[in-house]
């Protein structure tokens, strides 16, 4: 104790040292304990991951089970989607080149006589858009594709002409790919000379232009007949309508401003008496005509 007192500043460094010593060996024990834990975690991971490695995967029957139940709904769902999809597109029958010429005179002079029936002007020489067939025999492989468009076509101008359009201005037919035959498919090489793969394609379409002139019923009745039908499947892709007035009616003076016809109330005293009309109805809409130009698109399915 005389040494302490002696020497203070010796005696307060040793402790200190000794303090610091403790301190440090438990540290160095604290950090060998995490290390001996991690590295136990580590190995047993490094095991599980290895016998998951080394396992053959396979799901458990219960599992497998529902997965099966799954598909099998998903299938039918499919299926039944499919068919109600063909059940609105007409069937692809079989026709000869020739057979769809005479076809094609048939519907071309059943909507002549139609047009002229319910005083519909066609444009001059109105062959439905197939003018190139007109004179000239379809190959034998795209015959059937054209009978089956012919029919679609023909039951949307008759739509036209059932709606009492005033005129129809033009009508345009977009050629099928299958028209231009495989030299269109041999213009167009690929990459390194390859061939082109095929590819699955589920659905095609066809294109019609038409423009007409009518009256604001009649386009609308046209166009609800288009979306509505069950038979086809069209899809109207673009529609522009204009209205032949493209100014608003001039405001008249003492008339009144409402429309409406005034009229003057009878006297006191004589029953029966009917009131006398200053003004008859003048009507600021509805008697117009309106252009309607549509593209209309025709689906049909391949699956």
């Amino acid at each position: 104790m005389s040494w302490f007192r002696e020497n203070r500043f010796l005696g307060a460094f040793l402790i200190s040292l000794g303090l610091c010593t403790l301190g440090a060996v438990w540290f160095l024990l604290e950090a060998k304990g995490d290390w001996k834990d991690a590295s136990t975690a580590f190995q047993q991971t490094a095991a599980e991951l290895s016998r998951l490695e080394r396992l053959a995967p396979y799901p458990s029957g219960e599992n497998f089970q529902k997965v099966k139940t799954h598909t099998e709904e998903y299938e039918a769902a499919l299926a039944g989607l499919k068919d109600e999809l063909r059940r609105r597109v007409l069937p692809l029958p079989p026709m000869a080149p020739n057979e769809f010429q005479s076809h094609l005179r048939v519907a071309m002079t059943a909507v002549a006589e139609k047009a002229r029936a319910n005083r519909v002007k066609l444009p001059d020489k109105f062959y439905l858009g197939f003018d190139h067939f007109a004179s000239a025999l379809p190959g034998e492989a795209v015959a059937p594709l054209l009978g089956q468009e012919l029919a679609q076509i023909e039951w949307l101008v008759k739509a036209l002409l059932e709606a009492r359009v005033d005129a129809l201005i033009s009508f345009r037919r977009a050629p099928l790919p299958e028209e231009e035959g495989a030299a269109a498919v041999a213009a167009s090489p690929t990459p390194h000379g390859r061939k082109p793969a095929a590819a699955t394609r589920f659905l095609e379409r066809s294109v019609i232009e038409a423009t007409f002139v009518s009256t604001p019923a009649a386009a609308r009745k046209v166009l609800n007949q288009i979306a509505g039908t069950n038979e086809q499947f069209f899809i109207i892709r673009l529609l522009q309508i204009r209205n032949e007035k493209d100014k608003g009616p001039l405001r008249e003076v003492g008339t009144d401003t409402g429309g409406l016809a005034a009229t003057t109330p009878a006297p006191a005293g004589s029953p029966g008496a009917k009131p006398s009309p200053v003004a008859a109805l003048n009507f600021i809409v509805g008697n117009e005509r309106v252009e309607t130009s549509a593209r209309i698109e025709i689906v049909r399915f391949t699956f």
